[in-house]
C-alpha cells in the first residue's frame, strides 16, 4: 500500500483472539466515488477483470488461462498487469472508491486484513464452505491466518507464499570443519560468519539486506527484532523503537553486516544478495524461502551446494517471516460467483499440477498447500529446499511473532496502514548506520519520534 497517496479518515481497533486490526477508510488521489458505488466492470457477463502484479508466476498464469480455465468454464479473464508499486497504487485507488471495474486483485497479507475491515473486499468463507473440492484444510495454516479478517472470515486465497530461512554454502562450512545447526541462534550465525569470512578469495561471511525500505531492510531486520525480544509497539500502543531490545537487535544486525557482510551493503536488497550467493561472493544469506528456486535452478553455479536452516532465533521458538501474494474479490463486483471460480482455480492443487506438467515443476507457485510438499514430482525438482520451506512457513506465527502481545497482526511488518511510511523512514537511517554515516542510537531515536506520532494517534482514537 502506498500511504503517500492516501489520507487516513478514520481508524479504530477491533480485537479477535487478542489481535488488533486497524480499520481505515481512505480517499484516493483521483477522488472517492463513495462506498458501494460502481458498476459491474467491463468485458461481458461471462468475463472477470483481474488486476495483478507482474511477477513471473502471474505471467505463467496468463499463459495458461485461456486454454484451461476459460475452456473449462466459459469465463473469459481480462488481465491488467502492472509492476508492484504501480499495482499497489492502482488497487488502492480502485478498491477504496469501490468503482467495481475490477473483480479480482492480487493483494498481499499486509493489505488483506486492512481492506477486509474497511469492507473493500468480500468474504470468501461462504464460497469455501460450498466448494469442498477447493480443500481449505490443505492451505497451510499460517497462510489462512494471515488472510483472515477481524471478523474471523477468510478474505483471500494464496497464489504462492514464502517464509524466510538461512541459506549457506555447505562446502565452504565443511572445509572449515563447521556444522550448521538445524535451528541456529543468531550468535551462532555471527560466529560462523566470522570463521568463513574470506574462506575463498573475495568471499564475505554473510549477506543481509541494507537497502532502505519497509519491505527491504526491515523485512529481515524486524524478524531479528522480534526474536531479540523487541517490538515496534506494545499492545497498548507504546512505541518501542529505541527500547533496549529493539536497539540490541539493530546493533547486532548492523555490526554483523558491517563486520562480515557483503560489499555495498547499504544498497543491497533481495536481488543483490541473491546474486552475491549465486556468484560465490558470500557464504551465507538470511532471506526469503522463494530464493531457493533460483539457487537450485539447472543453470545455477551453486546448485547442490546450498544448505537450508530455519531462521535464526534468540528468545523465540521461530522467527521466519510470512508473505503471500493472494487473490481477493472487490466488494463492489457484480460477478462474485465467477470471480470465486477464477480464484478457486488459480489457487488450487490442480493448477499447481497443470503448471508442473506444462511449464515444469520448478515454476509451480508453491508455499501455500501441504499437498505440494507431498507431491513426488515436485519433490524431485525441489528436494533440497521443499521441506525446509514448508517447515519455515508452518512455524511462522503472524498472530504471535515475539515475546509480547502486539496491537496488530504481522511478523516482518505491523499490519497498520501507517507502517509502510514509518518503516521506510526508519530504514533510511538504519541503512545510514550500516554505511557508517550515523550511529544506531541516533537512527532509532529519530525512529522513536516517528513511531510515537503513530502510537499517539491510535491511543487518542481509543480514548474517544
Amino acid at each position: 500500500m502506498s500511504t503517500a497517496k492516501e489520507q487516513l479518515v478514520v481508524a479504530q481497533r477491533k480485537r479477535i483472539g487478542g489481535v488488533a486490526v486497524a480499520v481505515l477508510l481512505v480517499s484516493a488521489v483521483g477522488g472517492c466515488a463513495g462506498w458501494g458505488g460502481g458498476g459491474g466492470g467491463a468485458g461481458g457477463a461471462d468475463a472477470v477483470n483481474v488486476l495483478m502484479v507482474n511477477n513471473p508466476q502471474m505471467v505463467d498464469l496468463q499463459k495458461l488461462t485461456a486454454d484451461n480455465f476459460t475452456k473449462q468454464t466459459g469465463i473469459k479473464v481480462n488481465y491488467t498487469v502492472l509492476p508492484e508499486n504501480d499495482v499497489r497504487d492502482k488497487i488502492s485507488q480502485e478498491f477504496s472508491s469501490q468503482a467495481g471495474q475490477y473483480d479480482v486483485a492480487s493483494l498481499s497479507n499486509f493489505e488483506i486484513p486492512i481492506y477486509a475491515t474497511s469492507k473493500w473486499i468480500a468474504p470468501l468463507s461462504d464460497y469455501i464452505a460450498k466448494d469442498p473440492s477447493f480443500n481449505q484444510d490443505d492451505v497451510l495454516k499460517p497462510m489462512t491466518q494471515s488472510l483472515t479478517g477481524a471478523d474471523g472470515k477468510i478474505y483471500g486465497e494464496p497464489f504462492y507464499g514464502e517464509s524466510s530461512f538461512l541459506m549457506y554454502r555447505k562446502d565452504v562450512l565443511a572445509a572449515k570443519g563447521i556444522e550448521m545447526p538445524a535451528k541456529p541462534t543468531w550468535q551462532q550465525v555471527a560466529d560462523i560468519a566470522a570463521k568463513v569470512d574470506n574462506a575463498q578469495p573475495g568471499m564475505r561471511g554473510i549477506c543481509l539486506r541494507g537497502q532502505p525500505g519497509w519491505g527491504q531492510l526491515f523485512a529481515p531486520l524486524t524478524t531479528v527484532v522480534n526474536t531479540f525480544g523487541g517490538t515496534w509497539f506494545t499492545d497498548d500502543w507504546k512505541a518501542q523503537v529505541n527500547a533496549p531490545e529493539f536497539t540490541e537487535a539493530t546493533k547486532f544486525y548492523v555490526d554483523l553486516v558491517r563486520a562480515h557482510g557483503e560489499l555495498g551493503a547499504p544498497q543491497a536488497g533481495f536481488t543483490e544478495c541473491l546474486n552475491n550467493l549465486v556468484q560465490g561472493n558470500v557464504a551465507m544469506w538470511y532471506d526469503a524461502t522463494s530464493a531457493a528456486g533460483s539457487l537450485e535452478a539447472p543453470n545455477s553455479p551453486v546448485k547442490g551446494k546450498i544448505g537450508y536452516a530455519l531462521a535464526p532465533v534468540v528468545k523465540t521458538d521461530s522467527s521466519g517471516w510470512l508473505y503471500t501474494w493472494s487473490w481477493s474479490i472487490q466488494e463492489a463486483s457484480k460477478k462474485k460467483d465467477n470471480a470465486w471460480k477464477f480464484i478457486s482455480w488459480a489457487s488450487s492443487k490442480q493448477y499447481e499440477e497443470l503448471v508442473g506438467q506444462k511449464l515444469g515443476w520448478s515454476r509451480v507457485p508453491a508455499g501455500k498447500r501441504a499437498s505440494t510438499y507431498a507431491n513426488p514430482e515436485y519433490l524431485k525438482e525441489a528436494a533440497a529446499f521443499a521441506q525446509p520451506t514448508k517447515q519455515a512457513i508452518e512455524t511462522a506465527d503472524p498472530t504471535n511473532p515475539g515475546v509480547q502481545k502486539r496491537p496488530a497482526i504481522g511478523i516482518q511488518f505491523i499490519d497498520i496502514p501507517e507502517f509502510p511510511d514509518l518503516g521506510t523512514q526508519v530504514s533510511q537511517d538504519v541503512s545510514s548506520a550500516i554505511a557508517g554515516r550515523m550511529s544506531v542510537d541516533k537512527a532509532l531515536k529519530r525512529g522513536q519520534t516517528l513511531a510515537d506520532d503513530v502510537a499517539d494517534r491510535y491511543r487518542s482514537r481509543e480514548a474517544k
